[in-house]
């Protein structure tokens, strides 16, 4: 264990909820990236990353310092995402009943400078290797993140798992095989391609600009207590109404509320909307001009929607979401990747 990470955790164990910041600055991308790999869900990873900072927290006047933290902490997130996995069947999440379709926004998302031969082909490696990760027993495929992925050495992973390094070994080496077999060649790719799909949140530092514009969605004309965000023309709405026609099917889109702000990836800007809500945007990840961000409408402590999306300059995500007034709330995201 380092001597900062020590000082950190005798500071914690004191009662000093300050010092707990920087461990989880430090460890959160390991740890969301251990979560992901493990869940292949951004949404589960995220609530698996702050459980497990939770459990860690309350378990420190536990910890020895008998191994390293960060191998301590593993144990923890390996725990919550068991545990979570385990109760994924029998829960159901909480959307909102008019949210557009993630699959849909695949389709209208997809980099138009790629040939449909390429995005095919990409689609397909990316499938095989998850079927092939799944078709892993779990031991082997735990094994294969922790050390393919994550990059933790034979010793830190026999500590993780609590299993002598021999075992370590064995397991490894099996699961490799496993995985050779099943994807041949690709098996080079396997790392390169795992990265790309486990989007990691350290470009924490990197500042994003974005914004949301709040629509009402009707079929009539608004309610007239309804009160228009910026009254009178709206140019950029009028360019966006075919779009907006074609995925929703009503016939009156006025906006309602606007919003800009600029944060480090990984941060979370909370704006209040109409109808006792609050919307919750997270740059999660910026790759060349996109940033994608994970998206939430709260009201009263309850998800109403939560979705990832991917927004761009002049490419921006829309999102349905719940009843309002007489019509429907559809919130569009603009984001600007290097401001």
């Amino acid at each position: 264990m380092t001597t900062d990470d020590q000082a950190l955790i005798e500071r914690c164990r004191s009662g000093d909820l300050e010092a707990f910041e920087p461990l989880v600055e430090k460890y959160r991308e390991r740890v969301w990236r251990l979560a992901y790999n493990y869940l292949r869900d951004r949404e589960e990873a995220w609530d698996v990353t702050q459980e497990a900072f939770v459990r860690a927290w309350q378990a420190l006047p536990s910890f020895r310092g008998q191994s390293a933290f960060y191998t301590w902490l593993y144990r923890i997130v390996m725990n919550v995402a068991a545990d979570r996995a385990r109760q994924r069947s029998a829960r159901g999440r909480a959307f909102g009943t008019e949210r557009v379709p993630e699959e849909d926004w695949e389709r209208q998302m997809l980099d138009q400078g790629e040939a449909p031969d390429d995005q095919a082909r990409r689609v397909e490696e990316r499938q095989r290797i998850d079927r092939a990760l799944e078709a892993l027993p779990e031991h082997h495929r735990t094994i294969i993140m922790l050390s393919d992925l994550q990059g933790l050495a034979y010793k830190e992973i026999a500590e993780v798992l609590q299993i002598p390094i021999g075992t370590v070994m064995s397991r490894l080496h099996n699961a490799r095989k496993r995985l050779k077999n099943v994807l041949g060649p690709m098996l080079a790719l396997l790392l390169a391609v795992l990265v790309a799909l486990a989007p990691a949140i350290a470009q924490a530092q990197k500042p994003v600009r974005f914004g949301a514009r709040v629509l009402l969605a009707t079929d009539g004309p608004p309610s007239t207590s309804v009160k228009p965000n910026p009254e009178g023309a709206d140019e950029r709405l009028e360019r966006f109404l075919p779009r907006l026609k074609q995925l929703f099917r009503y016939s009156h889109y006025t906006s309602v509320d606007r919003h800009r702000a600029e944060v480090p990836v990984g941060a979370t800007q909370k704006w209040t909307v109409p109808g006792d809500r609050t919307l919750e945007l997270t740059p999660e990840r910026v790759e060349d001009s996109t940033v994608y961000m994970r998206a939430r409408l709260m009201r009263g402590g309850v998800a109403e929607v939560t979705t990832n999306i991917q927004a761009a300059r002049g490419n921006p995500a829309v999102i349905g979401g719940p009843r309002w007034e007489n019509g429907v709330l559809i919130i569009i995201v603009w984001a600007n990747a290097n401001p």
